[in-house]
């Protein structure tokens, strides 16, 4: 993958924008942005966690005093989110954020899709984006004095309209309440203040005043996605759309040498036939006939260098780079002398299988390329970045392009593509038909087997234990292809051959250790990598967990108490293992049964789960309980936080007992669920989430549950039967 011309957009936009800025927000994006709000008092922020008011836009009958919010006079408040939702529940993480600092009527909140602007960037990252489990506290303190800024301008009109001090006024469930017990809604007073200035400085509540941050809350999109009236990908209808569905090669690098569509243009519904750089488009009036034609076509494919790839070969030769010096990623004291003098000494090699991210919804984007300007609609999670792909791909300029995005039916990565595949094919096929709006379809097929993966790794491990238990040392050498190499991100995250999110979790182990080597090897290119939910954590942990249980093993302790005794510099996980001892009755299983331990830190949170599993008739396994505690600082919507845990441990469980891309010939083996299984609904197990509350730094949650609950299972497995079981998925028989 190259990102060379995203590179050069990025910097011709940042230039540009540079040129124009005053007060931190170009004049040029505001007033782009404020117009694509619509109406109403519209202030732009500029891109830094604190908010920075700029002058005042016209006045209207909506309070908009800010690019977050705006409020009606029916008293409706709708909340524009930044972030996608794909069901991890960011909007109503964001909306609790707003309504808490509002005092909103919780029944008149509305969330919609921010419009793709710089207005909306992601605080940290400076692009709009969504990943990293990064959402809720990115828009943590933004979305509340969002909020607050509203509050205030309506208390102040309350003051007018009342003639009463500001001060005698409070705030409750959508109206200003004076202290006499007259009452205005806030849709009352919309109109007056949209005509005030908003204030540059606003007071947050105190944690003891939270009515709703903290609080159990019902997730907001759950009836419209009941009910049907939610929008994802598939769900748009552009006048005049037709289907399209790509003929892309069978083998990843492979090239159209030459095409016949003259048997494909016969079928019924089929419009058009079209070249586009990633394959061949037939367009039609519908799926189907879409579907029809593409398999009716007759494609010479040039399969190119990829064409020989086999999973066994390929794991033998990533075996044998492990056995290399590699980019150092972590280098304390001498690991080797250490090794050398260990009483025991556990050697290991871990393999890792491609994974698809196989979410319910599988691609699909709408585009319709004009000489004004590009439209695109799309479940996507990296819209900054695709607004400046999809502008390349057509030939214009970012400022030109919009982006509309619909609800995601999961994402877990797949949907945040530094080349934003799906988008910039939607985009070609759209201008090589001539302009027309044009829907791309990806079937499930074509994702699993055309699309992005968890990258193949493998990792050699060597521990020592010296004669007392203790551990002495570790070394690791981490092979895979790098996910950051080639794009836009190497700069800020590729640096000495190093892809830092290959070796989070073992560059930087917790776990005292006086002597650690963990180095990198970069594999070659070849399959389209990409993060996959939880990145380089969801195998780094399951190689840590595991080999910490067998130097348990090899220190006769309790793998907790082995855990507990090498974390005295981490009190909070310390605090959380001693709970999950407790919650978890570790030790006091049912017979038959057998229990396994993982703790992980990634994204700023920490996980800590027991499985409780048993195994069958043939090596079958069974997952009954799984006890998770959670540390994620400060949780805004605990409901949301307990469905994510148990989303991470069925995700995760998939990836451990059933998931993997093997490839043979060059071709990927598997294509849909019925080869690609994942855990179902009779199989997931009871999960039981605690939250500690310990007031650090707040961290993400959509994906550190996945981390923990393959070296969880695996420890189990050990447990019960004394195999030890390194490469995945797990297989008994």
């Amino acid at each position: 993958m190259t990102m060379n011309p995203i590179s050069s957009r990025l910097e011709q936009v940042t230039k540009a924008e540079q040129a124009e800025t005053n007060g931190g927000v170009s004049r040029r994006n505001f007033l782009r942005s404020a117009a694509l709000i619509g109406g109403g008092l519209v202030i732009g922020f500029r891109l830094a966690p604190k908010l920075a008011a700029a002058e005042p836009a016209a006045t209207g009958a909506n309070l908009a005093p800010n690019a977050f919010l705006r409020v009606a006079p029916s008293g409706a408040v709708t909340i524009l989110a930044k972030h996608s939702e794909m069901g991890q529940g960011v909007y109503t993480s964001i909306a609790m954020c707003v309504a808490e600092e509002l005092d909103a009527d919780w029944a008149k909140i509305v969330v919609e899709a921010a419009p793709a602007a710089p207005v909306f960037a992601h605080t940290a990252f400076g692009l709009q984006m969504t990943g990293g489990s990064t959402s809720t506290w990115e828009s943590y303190e933004q979305m509340r004095k969002a909020g607050a800024t509203a509050r205030a301008m309506l208390v102040q009109a309350a003051a007018q309209k009342f003639g009463a001090p500001v001060a005698t006024l409070r705030t409750e469930n959508g109206a200003v309440i004076a202290g006499d017990g007259r009452r205005a809604t806030y849709g009352e007073l919309a109109e007056a203040a949209a005509k005030l200035t908003p204030p540059t400085e606003v007071n947050l509540k105190d944690a003891s005043q939270f009515k709703l941050l903290g609080k159990p809350t019902k997730r907001i999109d759950s009836r419209d996605k009941v009910t049907g009236r939610g929008v994802f990908g598939l769900d748009v209808n552009v006048p005049g759309a037709l289907t399209a569905l790509v003929a892309r090669p069978p083998v990843f690098g492979g090239k159209v040498t030459s095409f016949d569509a003259t048997a494909a243009k016969k079928i019924k519904g089929v419009k058009n036939v079209v070249a586009v750089p990633s394959g061949i488009a037939v367009l039609a009036d519908g799926v189907w006939a879409a579907k029809q034609g593409r398999e009716a076509l007759k494609i010479e494919w040039d399969l190119g260098a990829l064409a020989t790839l086999d999973t066994a070969k390929q794991g033998a030769e990533y075996a044998a780079l492990a056995q290399k010096p590699g980019a150092t990623a972590r280098k304390d004291g001498d690991a080797g002398a250490a090794l050398a003098a260990a009483a025991t000494k556990i050697e290991a090699t871990f393999d890792f299988p491609y994974l698809a991210h196989a979410a319910m919804e599988p691609l699909t984007a709408t585009a319709h390329v004009r000489a004004e300007g590009v439209e695109i609609w799309a479940p996507t999670q990296f819209q900054g970045v695709d607004v400046m792909n999809a502008a390349q791909a057509a030939g214009t300029t970012p400022d030109k392009v919009t982006i509309h995005t619909t609800l995601l039916g999961g994402g877990f990565g797949r949907k945040a593509n530094p080349t934003s595949d799906f988008i910039v094919e939607a985009v070609h096929v759209s201008k090589a038909a001539g302009g027309v709006p044009v829907r791309v379809v990806w079937t499930r097929e074509d994702d699993m087997r055309g699309g992005f993966y968890r990258p193949r790794t493998v990792v050699t491990a060597k521990v020592g234990v010296d004669g007392a238990g203790k551990l002495v040392a570790w070394e690791n050498h981490i092979v895979n292809q790098s996910i950051i190499k080639g794009t836009a991100f190497e700069p800020m995250m590729f640096k000495d051959n190093v892809d830092a999110t290959q070796v989070e979790g073992l560059a930087d182990l917790p776990y005292a250790v006086p002597n650690v080597r963990v180095d990198y090897h970069v594999a070659p290119v070849g399959v389209p990598v990409l993060w996959w939910r939880s990145v380089g954590h969801s195998f780094s942990a399951f190689v840590k967990e595991t080999l910490i249980d067998d130097a348990a093993r090899a220190a006769k302790q309790d793998p907790i108490d082995y855990r507990i005794s090498l974390l005295a510099g981490h009190p909070r996980q310390v605090a959380m293992l001693k709970l999950l001892r407790e919650k978890s009755n570790w030790g006091k299983v049912p017979q038959g049964r057998a229990q396994g331990v993982a703790i992980h830190e990634s994204f700023g949170s920490i996980v800590a789960q027991v499985a409780e599993i048993s195994v069958g008739a043939g090596g079958a396994i069974t997952v009954h309980k799984v006890t998770a505690v959670v540390d994620c600082g400060t949780a805004v919507n605990p409901a949301g936080v307990r469905a994510q845990i148990m989303s991470a441990v069925v995700y995760g469980m998939s990836a451990a007992l059933l998931g993997q891309i093997t490839f043979k010939d060059g071709q990927p083996e598997q294509s849909n669920f019925h080869d690609y299984a994942v855990t179902r609904i009779a199989e997931a197990p009871v999960v039981e989430t605690h939250i500690i509350d310990s007031g650090a730094k707040m961290g993400g949650i959509g994906e550190p549950g996945t981390p923990p609950i393959a070296p969880a299972i695996g420890n189990a497995i050990l447990a019960a039967t004394g195999k030890r079981l390194r490469t995945l998925p797990f297989k008994l028989a």
